[in-house]
Formats: structure tokens, sequence, C-alpha cells
């Protein structure tokens, strides 16, 4: 049965290979993000690529208008996949560097979730992409004081909201991923090899937010093919 499908951070990466996965399998899919041309580019069946800035408070309307105009007031899967890596020493992080992070990685989060809760129903999926440098225990990085304490946030956010929303029947759940070769990993470590591609790990992103909420809700799984 198609499903309606909202996933953010689509211009490249692991939000790119998985809007084409949606679209390939029959899915309604409502791509976001600041750059919306390569994915608009595809012409895919059943996509709508629009514009939008997590940090800018005055288009996460926009996104409740399209739900009911266009998709009946009705969402069943949320994948927050979009996200901000700045890597640099700690002393050097500056206020607004912090702020940037936490803005999309959080903040943008919790909004673009607030916005689309109303209209999701029992059996509805909210999955949050983490990282493994959120968890706690986990092996950390100099330079991700930002990045990674910003997806531990987004973990106690999700864990939070399932308590929250259990009557509701709607699943919060996170993947806290290890390395994926991808552009934005390539940014903030050149010449670094991941052992996983993005289309890789989109396969299993795909699948999990589709079924992971018949067994899980509230929970962080570890999804990484190392163990640092």
């Amino acid at each position: 049965m198609s499903k309606k499908i909202i996933i953010t951070g689509t211009s490249r990466g692991i939000g790119f290979e998985l809007v084409k996965l949606f679209s390939a399998a029959g899915h309604e899919v409502l791509s976001l993000s600041r750059n919306q041309k390569p994915i608009a580019a595809l012409k895919l069946n059943n996509v709508t690529a629009l514009t939008f800035d997590l940090t800018n408070g005055e288009e996460y309307a926009q996104i409740a208008t399209f739900i009911t105009e266009q998709w009946s007031g009705q969402v069943d899967v949320l994948i927050n996949n979009a996200g901000y890596l700045i890597n640099k020493p700690f002393e050097l992080l500056t206020t607004h560097d912090w702020e940037t992070v936490y803005k999309v990685n959080v903040f943008g989060v919790a909004e673009l979730t607030k916005i689309v809760l109303p209209f999701m129903k029992t059996n509805s999926h909210v999955v949050t992409i983490s990282s493994m440098g959120g968890i706690q225990g986990s092996m950390k990085f100099p330079g991700l004081a930002a990045y990674s304490s910003s997806k531990g946030a987004v973990i106690t956010l999700s864990e939070l909201l399932a308590e929250e929303y259990k009557e509701q029947g709607i699943a919060f759940n996170v993947l806290a991923l290890g390395a994926v070769q991808t552009e934005m990993l390539s940014e903030a470590f050149p010449g670094y090899q991941a052992p996983l591609k993005a289309k890789e790990m989109a396969q299993y992103i795909y699948d999990f937010s589709l079924t992971g909420n018949k067994y899980y809700n509230g929970k962080t799984l570890e999804v990484s093919s190392t163990t640092p």
C-alpha cells in the first residue's frame, strides 16, 4: 500500500537516495531541502520537491499547507535526515557555530516534527537520523563537540516523544549511523573512506522506516559496521 513520506536533507547523500527508493516503490514523497534542484531534475513519479530551510521559521507553514491540500491531511512516515556538521577544535567554535548546528540538528527536527504530528495517525513512524557520535560511551572524535552533542540531544528528544505520544500509536525511533560515504563526510574529513555508501545505508533506512515501528518505539539502533 502506498504511503505518504516526508524526507529532509534530500539534495545529496542518503536523503537523495531515499527519495529515489520510495518513488520507485510507488510511495508519495515530499522532498525537503534548501536545494531542491537535484531531486526536481529527476522528474520522479509521486515526488514533490520543495525548497525548505529548517532554520527559517517562516517556511514551516508551507509544509502544513501542502499536507492539507495535497495529501488530504495524512502523513505516514517522517524521516528527519537533514544534518549539519562542523569539524573544528572546541576552543575555536563560535556561538554562531553552535547555533547553526543546533538549529538544523535539534531545533529543526523538533519544529518539523511538531508541524507534522497532527497529520499522523496510529501506526505512523517518525525516524530521526542521529550518529554514533551521539551515543553515550561511544568513541568520540576531536572537532565534533557541536555535531555529536546535537546528535545526542535528538536521541533524548525521540525517547521523550515516544512516551508522550504512545497513546496515539505514533512510533519515534532513532538510527545512530556510523561512517557513511557522503558529501558531508568528505567535506568534514577529506580523504577518509567510509565502509558504507549512501545508497547502501538508504536501503536500510527505507526498510526500517516502513516496518521498524512494528518492533520498536523510543529506541535508538546503532547502525554501524565497525566497533569503535
